[in-house]
């Protein structure tokens, strides 16, 4: 049986990650800080043989007397609202905690797969994005401290494998949801799916025109799952070529939710990238890869998972009526 570390595996998408490996037969050992993630999303794994847990910033060394087969480095705050609310953190943990986490594959000759993103990209003046792209990024704008953070993770990545030798993988991930998002968390699907459910007008920042490709988590952690036991070195987009417009992503939640929701416009923010579509021939090709799930049916899947957690939250609200 083979073992690999997750960093970041109390997080949204470390969390299904984790599942994945299990399912697969790995045991999995998961660290998180719980700065972003939620003990709710480890509460199943830790029922799960194989399964075991660290709490520790990665941003500090880390040791580990097991052997490893795989070092998974997913550990960062990955929407806007977290990092510009930690902007030091999110910078360190991509800087800091790239370099220990390589310094550990290193140590326990293992490979590494770093979760890099589609942020790299910028506010691209190529559409759709190739990995061959390098980006236009603003290095000292308020994004930048999660993008420049990701650049560095991949520069470091590289330097690693060209230098010690360590087997390197590397993902960019497009915009991701699904179950176990935090319904605070500031990325537009949780967003509009919370704002929706509770009635309240949907926040659209700018026109609407902008656009993101959605890719449910299923799909994404299936990708990544083929990246990590490829022979693929270079950076590897995995992510929904399918484009929406924020808008249409409004409307669509509105209409799978039911909502009376109305919509509200907000200033755009600085740098908020206008376009974003993966090109993924590269996965295609060599991953024998795409994503399954269309938006509309992701959102079925989704949905409910929010409902529960609002209707809970409503129940929680209610006063007790005693006779």
């Amino acid at each position: 049986m083979q073992r690999v570390l997750i960093t970041g595996a109390a997080g949204f998408l470390g969390s299904h990650l984790a599942d994945r490996f299990l399912t697969e037969g790995y045991e999995v050992v998961g660290v998180d800080n719980f700065i972003t993630g939620s003990d709710q999303n480890i509460t199943n794994l830790q029922e799960r043989e194989g399964f075991s847990f660290l709490n520790h910033d990665i941003s500090t060394p880390l040791y580990v007397g097991e052997e490893l087969d795989g070092v998974l480095h997913f550990a960062s705050p990955a929407s806007p609202v977290d990092y510009l609310e930690l902007p030091i953190q999110t910078l360190k943990v991509g800087s800091l905690g790239t370099h220990n986490m390589l310094g550990l594959s290193l140590a326990k000759s293992a490979r590494f797969l770093l979760a890099s993103t589609s942020e790299v990209y910028g506010d691209p003046e190529v559409h759709p994005q190739t990995e061959d792209y390098w980006g236009n990024v603003n290095p000292i704008g308020l994004r930048g401290v999660y993008d420049e953070a990701k650049r560095f993770a991949e520069a470091m990545t590289m330097a690693y494998h060209r230098y010690h030798g360590v087997d390197t993988r590397i993902v960019r991930i497009f915009n991701t949801y699904g179950p176990s998002m935090r319904p605070a968390d500031g990325r537009v699907v949780s967003n509009f799916i919370v704002q929706a459910l509770r009635n309240e007008p949907l926040t659209i920042y700018g026109d609407g025109s902008q656009t993101r490709s959605f890719c449910y988590v299923e799909d994404e952690v299936d990708g990544i799952f083929r990246l990590f036991h490829s022979d693929r070195i270079e950076p590897t987009n995995v992510g929904n070529p399918h484009e929406f417009t924020i808008s249409e992503l409004a409307q669509l939640v509105i209409e799978e939710t039911g909502s009376q929701s109305g919509i509200e416009s907000l200033p755009l923010p600085a740098d908020d990238p206008k376009v974003r579509r993966p090109d993924i021939s590269v996965a295609r090709e060599i991953l024998g890869w795409e994503p399954l799930t269309t938006l509309h049916e992701g959102l079925k899947k989704t949905v409910p998972y929010f409902r529960n957690l609002v209707e809970t939250e409503n129940a929680q609200a209610r006063p007790l009526i005693s006779d």
